[in-house]
């Protein structure tokens, strides 16, 4: 052991004497292992850490497929049936999302919110921190009792244990304070923190939402427990069973309605979308991890070679092979080891940074951190590179050739030519790697430009958004909630800067929008098949808010009313869908299959197509109603029922930038109702930039690993060169001295550089074309093959090498030959 130590000191001493090489060697592993310590991190907080349930392997989310459209959710009647009649799971529970204004403070707050069944705590098994949950009598008898999350027990109630019992005041009822959940529980799952659930209510199903009206409503949740023993196909055949039994019991509206269950794992639900990339950014982490091995092992072996007369010393004195084979990697891991605790500290950083930027983007954004895992990943990755970069030096020591190193000085060629080879396959290698990660990289950037070239449908530049609810205590018919409706857009039309206003309960590019089922009039009922389209119900001047253009016919006015003939605008594409080759000003449709008994609205107009998500998503058909007019969705209303949509979004068209009109709008609405809250404020361009962040963020974090492999490949080149040039002074001189041009000696050295480029850059391209499925899927309206995106690889790359080499090629051609000559002993 103590011979260990020793050369650990030897070791330590002899790189403290090359400072240099320490501080190059540990900035590139920092990079390589920071960087791969940060993926790590992103992969084990969002797939690998299991999820903050009891057992969260069993937890499946239960839903159905309706038609040739999956992950529609199920109905509020199907709740109980699968409750009752399935055998697979030995607990349920429904779920729904929802939104409630939080009054009992300065200023009332809009809260997201979920409206549970009480078997859903039972099943997700996680007991409240402080009170409990509420039972399944409480739920039938619809108490009005509410579970609070542990972020607004600390942000709003200060960790105050006597919450427990307290009042407060949701959309303006009264509830009662039952229960506060721990720091970690989250639940439904959502991808980011914006709508992440803050209170939990029981769902308290209500006759209307049980009748038959309401049958074709796919718009809740369940969270089942398998049973011991119990696979997820055989849990999927008991699902398909069961919906078997709720099709029998359709209503004859809905028999034209093919559905089956669908069971997924819920940790599969969660991470779905994000799986895709992070397996991409492993792929190219891993990548620049291997440039930094190789050109570390370049670094390393420059070393070794420069100590090859050390070594035959050594050898000659009597030492062993082992003894310098151990001092070479205990080099390589003080090296490694460094760089990684440095690295270590980057990863911290962007880790941070990522969870601001990836906030909305992300699951379970809040478990990323370095902890164990990641350390104990960080440590086995240092080890391994350290170890597998001292290999190449070693491999140069144990071959000492110990006669010709005895002659030999430092610059001769007895320990550098015969590793010539070894040098320049290292490059050719990192060449290689990295062109992959550049091609890979202008795919992303080229398919990112695509998408941004895009039309949107509509024009999001000076837009202010704000998100709100009325409460249907305050507002329960739909006469009060048209008053409010009709007051907010009249006082906000008469504000100075403002050029337009509406309201809707759909937003482009929010990624959320109401879908329904119509017929066509005219259609034949034999060959009908179930196809949805997204809807809206709009207020005011919506499509001037937007910058919506208007294609054909008309838009909605005042006449638009309850009382009148019931009318719709169509977007473009779903003109174009269901009356192909025809006008379809004049035609008639109406919501749900041809049985449903409701009345046929015209079509009026024809606006343009926006997109519901992305631009990177396929325009859905969409259609919009006057707000005033419900009955286009529900036929005939009572009249002291409230059918009008009653909350969405604020959209506010200004001439001046959207956040200098915040205040007006908030003023605005104040004057109507001061105890209304507004949720989401913020402009429609960063509406459209949280929904189009994934590939942005994808395409950024490529690029910047593609840079940094370019640096990487450009040091590497730089370093093997030059070292090139330093064996090579002697013959230099003597060309020099025998008449030979500067010029030819920069040709000469530039050839040595750009020719490793030529060969590793044409093996990388190969490598591409090789693997260019695995990215395939990830691009938009781009070719991972395209041509173009590898001319501009490949010459970007052999001017890199041109960089790399330029200046040793120059550093040669000024230097004196005679003093080169004299230097040789």
């Amino acid at each position: 052991m103590g011979f260990w130590i020793n050369d650990l000191r030897h070791a330590a001493r002899r790189l403290a004497k090359a400072r240099s090489f320490f501080l190059t060697v540990t900035l590139m592993l920092a990079l390589g292992i920071g960087a791969t310590t940060t993926i790590f991190s992103l992969i084990e907080g969002i797939l690998l850490r299991p999820l903050p349930f009891l057992d969260p392997g069993r937890l499946v989310q239960l839903g159905e497929h309706v038609g040739e459209n999956s992950g529609i959710g199920i109905t509020a009647r199907d709740i109980r049936a699968y409750s009752t009649e399935a055998q697979a799971f030995s607990s349920t529970g429904a779920f729904a999302g929802a939104n409630f204004a939080l009054s009992d403070g300065p200023s009332p707050e809009n809260l997201p919110a979920a409206r549970l069944t009480s078997g859903v705590f039972p099943t997700v098994g996680v007991e409240p921190l402080l009170g409990r949950v509420f039972s399944q009598q409480e739920e039938d008898a619809r108490a009005q009792d509410a579970v609070i999350s542990y972020a607004l027990w600390t942000n709003r109630y200060h960790r105050d244990p006597r919450v427990v019992g307290a009042t407060i005041e949701l959309d303006r009822k009264p509830y009662t304070i039952i229960g506060v959940m721990p720091r970690d529980f989250e639940f439904p799952l959502q991808v980011g923190r914006l709508n992440q659930a803050q209170l939990w209510v029981p769902m308290s199903l209500t006759p209307e939402e049980l009748s038959e009206e309401e049958a074709g409503f796919w718009g809740y949740q369940m969270v089942a427990r398998l049973n011991d023993g119990v696979s997820l196909s055989q849990a999927a055949q008991d699902a398909n069973r069961v919906s078997r039994q709720i099709m029998s019991s359709f209503p004859p509206s809905m028999s034209k309605i093919h559905i089956r269950g669908d069971v997924q794992l819920l940790s599969e639900v969660l991470t779905g979308n994000t799986r895709p990339l992070l397996r991409v950014l492993s792929i190219a982490v891993s990548v620049v991890l291997l440039i930094v091995c190789a050109n570390v092992a370049i670094l390393m072996l420059v070393r070794a070679v420069r100590n090859y007369r050390e070594y035959a010393v050594r050898l000659a004195l009597g030492a062993r092979s082992s003894a310098i084979l151990r001092d070479t990697v205990l080099e390589g891991l003080i090296l490694s080891l460094s760089g990684g605790l440095l690295g270590l500290i980057f990863a911290g950083v962007a880790i941070r940074i990522a969870s601001h930027s990836l906030a909305e983007s992300m699951p379970r954004i809040d478990s990323i951190s370095i902890d164990v895992p990641v350390a104990l990943f960080t440590l086995g990755i240092a080890i391994t590179v350290g170890v597998l970069a001292s290999l190449v030096p070693a491999f140069v020591a144990l071959r000492t050739d110990l006669i010709a190193g005895l002659k030999d000085t430092v610059t001769t060629t007895a320990g550098a030519v015969g590793h010539a080879r070894l040098r320049s396959v290292l490059v050719v290698m990192e060449i290689a790697v990295a062109l992959v990660l550049l091609i890979a990289s202008l795919a992303f950037v080229r398919s990112y430009q695509k998408m941004l070239s895009v039309d949107p449908g509509f024009q999001p530049q000076n837009v202010l958004v704000a998100g709100y609810r009325l409460p249907q205590q305050q507002y329960a018919t739909d006469a009060s909630v048209e008053r409010f409706n009709r007051d907010l857009i009249e006082q906000l039309s008469k504000k100075p800067g403002i050029l337009a206003g509406g309201l809707g309960n759909t937003l482009p590019s929010s990624g959320n929008s109401g879908m329904a089922a119509y017929t066509v009039e005219g259609q034949s009922t034999e060959g009908w098949k179930l196809k949805f389209a997204a809807f809206g119900a709009i207020y005011g001047n919506y499509f001037r808010a937007l910058g919506i253009p208007l294609i054909a016919g008309r838009t909605f006015t005042d006449e638009d009313r309850a009382d009148s003939p019931l009318v719709i605008i169509v977007s473009q594409s779903m003109a174009q869908h269901s009356w192909p080759g025809q006008n379809p000003i004049g035609k008639r449709m109406h919501v749900g299959n041809p049985k449903k008994n409701l009345p046929w609205a015209t079509v009026v107009g024809i606006v343009g197509d926006t997109r519901i998500g992305s631009r990177d998503q396929k325009a859905n058909d969409q259609w919009y109603a006057p707000a005033l007019q419900p009955a286009i969705l529900y036929g005939s209303a009572l009249p002291q029922s409230r059918v009008i949509p009653a909350g969405g979004s604020i959209v506010v068209r200004a001439a001046i930038p959207p956040e200098e009109i915040i205040r007006t709008v908030r003023r605005t609405v104040a004057k109507i109702d001061p105890q209304l809250a507004l949720d989401q404020v913020r402009s429609m361009a960063d509406v459209v930039s949280t929904t189009e962040a994934p590939r942005r963020i994808m395409t950024e974090l490529i690029g910047s690993l593609a840079l940094a492999a370019l640096i990487l490949a450009l040091t590497g080149i730089y370093a093997v060169v030059s070292f090139s040039v330093t064996l090579r002074a002697q013959e230099i001189a003597i060309r020099m001295a025998l008449g030979a041009q500067r010029e030819g000696i920069v040709k000469l050295v530039l050839h040595s550089g750009v020719r490793l480029a030529l060969v590793g850059s044409t093996l990388g391209a190969l490598a591409s074309l090789a693997t260019s499925q695995v990215i395939r899927s990830y691009l938009f309206s781009v070719s991972p093959t395209d041509p173009w995106i590898y001319i501009w690889s490949f010459f970007l790359m052999i001017g890199i090498a041109f960089i790399a080499s330029a200046v040793p090629a120059i550093r040669a051609a000024s230097a004196d030959p005679i003093k080169a000559l004299r230097s040789v002993p």
